[in-house]
């Protein structure tokens, strides 16, 4: 077995996750401590990547999965799955800083991939990226996942989604085909 995937259990979030997943996605992209992966959005964002009304809302909502990744005990990761009819959203995606480039990430999309194939039959994962996040994008093309270059606009003046340091932000969606 791979090494990466060693001592890995996937299980569903619970209201008792919530604080230690709020600081897990904060840690992954924002601050300080984000600068030890490479996933951080510290250059372009300031403020709250999250919170636990959001983090709560995710875990509760009947169509949505807040997938948590533990190793030895310890959550180092998560995503949300949620079901849209004909196609499933992953979001939420963070891993631990510490633990990033290690190929950690590869194997939780393949594995949110799958589930969201089995759990829900669709033929289709979509998300949204920041579109310039070019190195992101990136990662997740050799995922397989193509631009579409269907924008939305970022919510500026909500800072539930963080302080923009920047004024040409926008959400591009990608799409994989789910085989």
């Amino acid at each position: 077995m791979d090494t990466v995937a060693t001592g890995l259990t996937f299980r569903d979030a619970t209201d008792a996750d919530v604080d230690t997943l709020v600081a897990l996605i904060e840690s992954a992209y924002r601050g300080d401590a984000s600068r030890a992966g490479w996933t951080t959005e510290a250059d372009i964002l300031e403020g709250q990547r999250t919170d636990p009304e959001g983090v709560l809302a995710v875990i509760k909502s009947p169509d949505s999965r807040l997938l948590t990744v533990e190793r030895n005990g310890r959550v180092v990761a998560c995503c949300q799955l949620e079901h849209r009819g004909d196609h499933a959203y992953f979001g939420m995606f963070a891993v631990s800083p510490a633990l990033q480039g290690g190929g950690l990430g590869k194997l939780i999309i393949a594995e949110a991939e799958r589930q969201a194939r089995e759990t829900w039959g669709v033929k289709e994962m979509h998300m949204t990226v920041i579109s310039v996040r070019e190195d992101l994008i990136a990662w997740y093309e050799r995922r397989g996942y193509r631009r579409t270059g269907s924008m939305t606009p970022f919510p500026y003046g909500d800072e539930r989604f963080g302080v923009p340091q920047r004024d040409d932000l926008e959400f591009e969606l990608l799409v994989k085909e789910l085989a």
